[in-house]
């Protein structure tokens, strides 16, 4: 059944909105500013993360960038939600740790 012209452009604002999301939620995994945003998640759930053991792991470029992308998760996270759910909290506690023996 063809769309009515008049749900052509709201669909398709609807669309771009959607696809415009996607491309602001968060770091990809897999990078340093996602490793930061990550230990920055964990300290609001209350984890414990040894930051030090994770910075050492890092060549020295990458380092810079943890730190600089830490600091912003650090000043975004007082606006975060500071509880965490069980699923979230396992999935945060796994990468942490995979984070310090990478």
């Amino acid at each position: 059944m063809p769309m009515p012209s008049i749900l052509k452009p709201a669909a398709a604002a609807v669309l771009l909105a959607a696809l415009g999301a996607c491309t602001v939620a968060g770091p990809m995994p897999g990078t340093v500013e996602y490793a930061a945003a990550t230990v920055s998640r964990a300290y609001d759930c209350g984890l414990r993360v040894d930051r030090h053991r994770i910075i050492a792991r890092l060549d020295g470029r990458d380092r810079q960038r943890f730190i600089a992308a830490n600091a912003g998760y650090a000043v975004k996270s007082y606006k975060a939600p500071h509880r965490c759910e069980s699923a979230e909290r396992e999935r945060i506690k796994s990468e942490i740790g995979t984070l310090a023996r990478r």
